[in-house]
């Protein structure tokens, strides 16, 4: 295969208000797109001249399209949109990018709409919608935490159901807590702090509290569901990775009539003590055929931050593949 030729390419704007929305304020985008789309891009006057290895050039014009048709239905683009784009023009989904934008889950208190931002978070958005359990797993930045959020919320808003309940195990302070000084609240706030951010930036911080003191959002650790039947509640169990197996089967039998279950976890970062296996890996094993349980998983490709996080990942799992390889042929060898 010949090696690609350099080209230099001029795109035209068609507005300096579809400019400016593309670009973002003092082209604040450009960088972004020069590094996910590895090109050059010069703003001169109303066009954009854009260089590089020619189906990186070709890939950027098609993602500024993308982009603008988003910007002329009045869709406000943001930097978590462009990287979306930028992912689906390498993955040659592009043109699926603007059907990602035909549905919103709920607007936060900004007004603005939340919306999933590729084919994995839409993948995870439906099964929620039509099953009672749904796992999400995969890397941080894939938008687990924040869309079950949003979910459980709009379900709250649309009265399916009545309450909203969030936990998660707190490995880190051993999962009972005891140790720690001062009352509930204090002691399991900072490992459940994803899911304030979500909550925040959908009811904003007041609403939040108002909401958790009169008892329509729990916010608990996962020793406090023992025993008990959670019917008509929207569940969701973070950073399930770090339950053991005992734990994961004690969660997910609390289910109750009228209630759903959202578990997320990243595999690839287990806290656990040495030899005790994770309840999320054995429930992907256990479970994965039952009817009305589904499992989504995401990739290095979905995480929906700066593009050089994906590729730290990518470089990560990678290593780890490759230290399981090796443990296999040592394995392997001593036989």
């Amino acid at each position: 295969m010949g090696e690609q030729k350099t080209i230099e390419q001029t795109f035209q704007i068609e507005s300096p208000e579809i400019e400016v929305g593309l670009l973002g304020t003092q082209d604040k985008f450009v960088s972004l797109i020069e590094q996910g789309m590895d090109v050059e891009i010069r703003p001169f006057g109303e066009n954009l001249k854009v260089s590089g290895q020619e189906e990186d050039v070709k890939l950027t014009i098609d993602v500024f399209r993308a982009l603008i048709s988003l910007l002329n239905q009045g869709i406000r683009i943001h930097s978590t949109d462009i990287v979306s784009a930028m992912k689906m023009a390498h993955r040659g989904t592009l043109e699926y990018f603007t059907d990602l934008y035909s549905e919103t889950i709920i607007k936060d208190r900004r007004g603005r709409a939340i919306r999933v931002k590729n084919f994995g978070q839409r993948q995870y958005v439906n099964a929620m919608k039509h099953n009672d359990i749904t796992f999400g797993i995969g890397p941080a930045g894939t938008g687990k935490t924040y869309l079950a959020v949003a979910m459980a919320v709009a379900s709250l808003k649309r009265g399916e159901v009545e309450r909203i309940i969030l936990t998660r195990p707190a490995v880190e302070a051993g999962e009972s807590l005891g140790f720690l000084p001062g009352d509930l609240r204090e002691k399991v706030d900072p490992y459940l702090r994803p899911i304030y951010d979500a909550l925040n930036d959908i009811f904003g911080a007041d609403h939040t509290q108002r909401l958790i003191d009169r008892g329509i959002i729990e916010i608990a650790p996962l020793a406090y569901m023992r025993g008990r039947t959670l019917d008509g509640a929207f569940v969701i169990l973070d950073e399930a990775q770090n339950t053991t197996n005992a734990q994961m089967k004690m969660f997910l039998t609390r289910l109750g009539f009228g209630s759903k279950m959202v578990i997320n976890g990243d595999v690839s970062q287990i806290d656990l003590p040495h030899g005790t296996r994770s309840g999320l890996v054995n429930a992907q094993r256990i479970l994965n055929n039952i009817k009305s349980i589904k499992f989504v998983k995401f990739s290095a490709e979905d995480v929906v931050r700066h593009p050089v996080v994906a590729r730290i990942i990518t470089a990560y799992e990678d290593q780890t593949s490759k230290q399981l390889a090796e443990k296999d042929k040592e394995k392997k060898e001593e036989k």
